[in-house]
């Protein structure tokens, strides 16, 4: 079977589906599908579903700019994410052009016809065959069958059940259990106030190192406000710009004052203790934004902290018993479940062998043109978030970009565009930025790298991007078009 269109999307999660309603309003002109691996929408908002699952970015600018938020809440729980992203689909008729259960295995680009091959599998194994001009990848940036799970000492003496949040199924049971969560990340400060809420008799939070954490509130009260006094979209456009620029204030002073800033974290984390918690477990060794600060919402996780319904320990594994973990200190914790909320694994384009002219392209050896296009890899985009603000700011910008790029090709005849490597200009940072969370660290190798200054650098600063993607020209040495 083969399927031929103008455009393909890989990925129904946030950035396919905002990919998707962009072309569908600035280029109604193509045809275009979304290649989707699983039965549903969503990406990690279906994939996941441990106790709590919640976005750690405000949902003013978690969500669309084409398609307001238009509840209260600040941080909002995976179902709620769910549910906004059905209604977008439903609002702009994208289900007839999302292709479920088609696991892209490979795509070639032939230089000759000028046009990519993609190999997919469907939900029955069967091969199909699609055909593009032009690709898409949202497919994100992990791998989606398995987190990162490093293999503790003696691990199998353990007599009850270890899972990574990534595995999370309706079946666990963890009411009336002692439970360890292993990990200092967005997941195990989520994870620990909802395992006590959800009825676990302990919920101890082990953690190697600390790691920053704020409390935000659950729910915008300004925004509340505003929407008694002023039309609803109005109101979400004010909250939204006031977010973006809170973000951009406090990744800007934690750069450039990082002793300020840490200073104003730990006070904060101080008064959510209220002297119940020693602050050693709140105090990490590295400069803010080194790593992604970690939100809570209303400070659930200091509240049960205080309670004593959950305990946090900072230390090593020596080792895994029956009953529990030994650790470095000698000190035993008991254990019914262990949660090992260990990270992530990078993978890109969904795991797809990429081929131009049957010869693979090494990802590693690739930089990013506007932070959007691959380099020396004909029609295609890759979409990356920000790692220091909410992801799907990049998305809008980045789709409203490649779109305008699309319409630029069809006015003056052009069938294929490619970013030219200016390899003097490639630096060993990756596009992630400097973040020196462990999943990054260990898939740097695997990944594109940075330029030195623009067009190949990447910011992170959304307040910049948006202006340069909005204005970027398309007449550039360092793109090649060809008709």
């Amino acid at each position: 079977m083969t399927y031929e269109v103008d455009v393909l999307i890989i990925g129904a999660g946030i950035s396919g589906i905002g990919a998707a309603v962009h072309l569908q309003q600035h280029c109604p002109q193509l045809s275009f599908k979304i290649l989707e691996r699983r039965q549903n929408i969503g990406g990690t908002w279906d994939l996941f579903r441990y106790p709590g699952i919640r976005s750690d970015s405000d949902m003013s600018t978690l969500s669309y700019q084409f398609y307001p938020w238009l509840k209260d809440q600040t941080l909002a729980d995976g179902q709620s994410i769910q549910k906004y992203l059905y209604d977008v689909v439903e609002h702009y008729k994208l289900l007839d052009k999302i292709s479920f259960g088609q696991q892209v295995v490979a795509a070639n680009y032939n230089t000759q016809q000028k046009c990519w091959q993609l190999k997919t599998q469907n939900s029955q194994q069967q091969d199909e065959v699609w055909k593009a001009r032009f690709i898409i990848s949202c497919t994100g940036y992990y791998n989606y069958d398995q987190g990162y799970l490093p293999k503790f000492p003696k691990q199998q003496d353990f007599q009850g059940a270890i899972v990574h949040p990534q595995q999370w199924s309706s079946d666990i049971e963890y009411q009336g259990k002692n439970i360890i969560v292993i990990g200092s990340g967005a997941t195990a400060v989520t994870l620990v106030p909802a395992l006590v809420k959800g009825g676990a008799k302990q919920v101890t939070m082990l953690q190697r190192s600390p790691g920053y954490v704020v409390s935000v509130s659950a729910y915008d009260k300004t925004y509340q406000y505003l929407r008694q006094h002023l039309p609803v979209r109005w109101a979400y456009r004010w909250v939204r710009g006031r977010n973006i620029v809170l973000q951009r204030a406090v990744y800007s002073l934690a750069r450039r004052a990082p002793q300020l800033t840490k200073r104003l974290l730990l006070k904060a984390v101080e008064q959510e203790l209220r002297g119940k918690v020693d602050m050693q477990h709140f105090t990490p060794q590295y400069a803010p934004w080194d790593q992604r600060l970690c939100a809570v919402p209303d400070g659930d996780l200091f509240r049960v902290l205080r309670n004593g319904q959950a305990q946090i320990c900072t230390d090593q594994i020596d080792y895994f018993t029956a009953s529990g973990i030994r650790l470095k200190s000698g000190q035993h914790l008991d254990a019914d479940l262990i949660v090992a909320a260990t990270g992530l694994q990078i993978q890109l384009l969904g795991g797809l062998k990429l081929t131009v002219d049957d010869k693979p392209v090494d990802l590693a050896e690739k930089m990013l043109y506007q932070g959007t296009l691959l380099s020396d890899v004909p029609n295609f985009a890759l979409m990356i978030g920000y790692s220091n603000a909410s992801w799907t700011l990049k998305v809008d910008i980045a789709a409203d970009y490649i779109c305008r790029l699309l319409n630029y090709m069809q006015k003056h005849g052009y069938r294929e565009v490619m970013p030219m490597t200016d390899v003097a200009q490639r630096l060993s940072e990756t596009v992630m930025g400097a973040l020196s969370a462990g999943y990054l660290q260990r898939a740097a190798e695997h990944m594109p790298k940075q330029g030195r200054r623009l067009p190949w650098k990447i910011s992170h600063n959304y307040l910049l991007d948006k202006f340069v993607l909005k204005y970027a020209g398309f007449r550039d040495k360092n793109l090649k078009f060809s008709r």
